[in-house]
């Protein structure tokens, strides 16, 4: 069953449930189903873009709170169970932790717009213990503006959008690997640093 076909039958329904589901961790097209609600209303006016606004800043912002209150709970124990499956060890999450007390706010506020960040940002800042007094609002304001910018954009271009969106997607896709790519390269040239710093922040065991 495609998103189209699940947005057209079950409507605010599909976008909540997909969005909320991409946000707390689950890799499903959270964003692509509102970007066909967006086309879908736009197309045929049987769904209000106010009405797929609030319900994907809503998604966004409870599934978010879940991923990383599941992150904040148990995603710390998880990464030193099985971290050293991926080469994830106790030095790499001092420096996540530092990471995130330090600039948590930005990875998620911008993580919200970049496709694999936004699946696990929250759950990462869960597990690096970031504040949720910090996280909450950060998360909120990126909810709220994806939502607006892509319910708007999509319910504009309607038919255009859904004629291109497998070139916006494609777009996309290769910027979030470039900036993937640069965020990778430059923690690595900087990793010694990072570590030097993250364990004098944090000396001795994490937990």
């Amino acid at each position: 069953m495609s998103v189209d076909h699940l947005v057209s039958s079950f409507g605010y329904w599909a976008v909540f449930l997909l969005v909320a589901a991409e946000s707390l961790g689950v890799p499903l097209p959270g964003e692509t189903a509102l970007v066909a609600a967006g086309a879908y209303a736009g197309q045929t006016h049987h769904l209000n873009p106010w009405a797929i606004f609030a319900v994907a800043s809503a998604a966004a912002i409870i599934g978010d709170n879940i991923g990383f209150w599941i992150g904040d709970k148990g995603g710390y124990r998880l990464a030193l169970r099985y971290g050293k499956k991926v080469r994830l060890d106790e030095r790499k999450l001092k420096v996540g932790r530092y990471v995130f007390d330090r600039h948590g706010a930005k990875v998620v506020f911008l993580g919200r717009f970049v496709s694999i960040l936004r699946t696990y940002a929250a759950f990462l800042a869960g597990t690096s213990r970031m504040r949720w007094r910090r996280f909450l609002p950060a998360n909120a304001s990126g909810g709220i503006a994806w939502a607006g910018i892509y319910t708007l954009a999509s319910y504009e271009a309607g038919t255009t959008l859904r004629h291109l969106s497998g070139m916006i997607n494609l777009a996309l896709g290769g910027a979030a690997v470039v900036v993937i790519l640069v965020v990778l390269l430059t923690v690595r040239h900087s990793a010694n640093k990072l570590a030097e710093r993250a364990e004098l922040a944090y000396p001795g065991p994490l937990e």
